[in-house]
């Protein structure tokens, strides 16, 4: 009897676990730019490390917002991800998508604490690191991104 309840338990507790991590992969999430390593990364003039430039990331950003997304070659939520983005970022001449093999640019793990693959960060256009996504995304929660961008609405129209 004793078996079967601590199998029930732990059952639970696994399904609990397992919807509440299904729930939270792929979705936007703001950055609080305190948060942000201050010892990683090159400062740019202001003294600040959340910004990304062309260079960091050897692509122009978007006139409206950039999705950096960090990658790795063995990881199939990644390709989706970039499908999704790529998808996003085609029918928007204002975003951007660049997708860098975390392998190639411990840097950006480092300095922007990326803890798994995919992570993609969100940028504003001037290369500020605003939101990021972790894990699988889908179209909805990259528009989402898009939308909490600030300047910026889904529908392309300037927000007002």
């Amino acid at each position: 009897m004793v078996r079967v309840l601590l199998l029930v338990v732990v059952l639970a507790a696994a399904t609990g676990l397992g919807l509440w991590w299904r729930a939270r992969n792929g979705r936007y999430a703001a950055v609080d730019a305190s948060l942000l390593r201050r010892d990683a990364g090159t400062p740019d003039d202001d003294g600040r490390t959340d910004r990304l430039t062309a260079d960091d990331l050897g692509a122009e950003l978007g006139t409206r917002a950039t999705f950096v997304q960090l990658s790795s070659e063995v990881c199939a939520p990644c390709r989706r991800t970039h499908s999704v983005l790529a998808g996003l970022v085609a029918d928007r001449p204002d975003a951007v998508h660049v997708d860098l093999d975390v392998e190639e640019h411990l840097d950006l793990v480092r300095r922007f604490q990326v803890l798994r693959t995919p992570t993609t960060l969100v940028l504003d256009a001037q290369g500020t690191v605003v939101g990021r996504l972790s894990g699988a995304t889908d179209r909805r929660h990259a528009l989402a991104a898009l939308d909490a961008v600030p300047g910026s609405c889904t529908d392309g129209v300037a927000a007002r």
